[in-house]
């Protein structure tokens, strides 16, 4: 599951493993129809930071490239289904809006469970021990060509009993992107060149370990939020 764009076609063979190279990355693009901005689309940005015992840690980016169109209050919601049993243990910048039943661990219990979370935006003003960079905006999210820097929002969450080699992680699926307005279609998902990222003293420079992305497009004619099957693409 990303972040961002003014991607990307889509097209090949390989379906399902959507973060299956290292050096890879992979993206989900929303595509909504709107006769003033043809082209406008959401892009969503899902980059694998690092591995961990037992998954890994991964940034979710969602771009909003409609010229016009803004995501306003309440916001975005991002939904999706586990391939396998993966868990959410943590999150920063985000909540998912039920934790599901994880009677299943003892002791460190996980930020989510359920096989099917929705994640929405963390409110302003939250604490700073929560923030990352573009989250806490309550879901709102400005057009890229009227305001670039407000035009994308990140959370960022740490996924167990996920795998922890390329041949072990699975996509995730059914992605649902909700949001005031028209519904939105989704395309498939595409591998593409790992995201890089500024240190903050802006003196370093470091790189995702796998990358997809999705656009979608808005539908002028639903209201429900479809997105197709993901599928890897190598360049």
């Amino acid at each position: 599951m990303g972040l961002p764009f003014s991607p990307i076609a889509i097209s090949s063979k390989l379906i399902v493993l959507l973060f299956l190279m290292l050096s890879c990355t992979s993206f989900l693009t929303t595509e909504a129809y709107d006769a003033l901005d043809p082209n406008g689309n959401i892009t969503i940005k899902w980059d694998i930071m690092s591995w961990t015992p037992d998954g890994y840690v991964a940034v979710v980016t969602i771009y909003n490239f409609q010229q016009y169109r803004h995501i306003q209050a309440p916001g975005w919601m991002l939904g999706w289904k586990w391939s396998k049993k993966e868990v959410i243990w943590n999150m920063v910048g985000g909540q998912t809006t039920e934790q599901g039943d994880c009677s299943r661990f003892k002791g460190n219990i996980p930020h989510c469970c359920k096989r099917d979370p929705t994640v929405v935006d963390l409110l302003p003003g939250t604490p700073y021990n929560q923030q990352i960079a573009n989250c806490c905006k309550g879901g709102v999210i400005n057009s890229w060509v009227q305001d670039p820097t407000t035009a994308s929002a990140s959370f960022q969450l740490s996924v167990g009993s996920a795998g922890t080699t390329n041949k072990t992680v699975r996509v995730p699926r059914n992605f649902t992107l909700k949001a005031p307005g028209p519904g939105y279609t989704c395309g498939h998902a595409k591998i593409v060149r790992p995201s890089k990222f500024m240190t903050a003293d802006k003196r370093r420079v470091t790189q995702a370990l796998s990358k997809s992305q999705k656009k979608t497009r808005n539908s002028a004619f639903s209201t429900y939020y479809k997105f197709s099957k993901s599928k890897v693409i190598y360049p």
